[in-house]
């Protein structure tokens, strides 16, 4: 127990950006289900819409937003398939283990990544880390959270404003179980 003090005290020393840890060995092969109020499929962009209340769920994973735009390519068999997810609005990312949320996402489904955008809260157990932009590695298990500069233009074009002072915020409880 007191290694992983040490390690999360080292951890909070350092600056931007911050590893977090998401589960591994997610089979991001598996078929991606998604509801919503509305759909509108624009064939020729070759994206489709998802509106209201939105949720997708692959295997474990969950995902929620309030709009979801997938863009989706043919396949070696002549079917769709989903390349590129795009999440907006009340984004929540959800497994077995912890909790992610923040304003905008992004799963490359092909790359095996999502990440999310804004205002981004990690939850694991009691431990909680607030930055700006997450990304998360679904094979590998890796992530890294980012720091936002307050009142900088991101690479979209849109404001990030953190509303204090930019910097990655991490806060670790140690656990009760003396038995490590």
């Amino acid at each position: 127990m007191r290694y992983f003090f040490i390690a999360a005290i080292a951890l909070l020393i350092v600056s931007t950006p911050v590893p977090a840890q998401v589960g591994t060995g997610y089979d991001t092969s598996l078929p991606i289900e998604i509801t919503a109020d509305s759909l509108e499929v624009q064939q020729d962009a070759n994206i489709a819409i998802f509106r209201g209340t939105v949720d997708a769920v692959q295997g474990e994973l969950n995902l929620r937003a309030d709009q979801l735009t997938v863009h989706y390519k043919a396949n070696t068999e002549g079917q769709n398939a989903i390349r590129l997810i795009e999440a907006v609005g009340d984004v929540f990312l959800s497994s077995p283990e912890e909790m992610a949320q923040g304003e905008k996402g992004v799963y490359n489904v092909e790359g095996d990544t999502v990440e999310l955008f804004g205002s981004v809260v990690l939850t694991r157990g009691n431990n909680v880390i607030r930055g700006d932009h997450l990304v998360m590695n679904l094979t590998t298990g890796e992530s890294r959270m980012l720091g936002g500069v307050k009142g900088t233009t991101g690479a979209d074009g849109s404001k990030t404003e953190t509303g204090d002072d930019g910097r990655v915020k991490a806060l670790f409880v140690p656990s009760n179980d003396n038995s490590e």
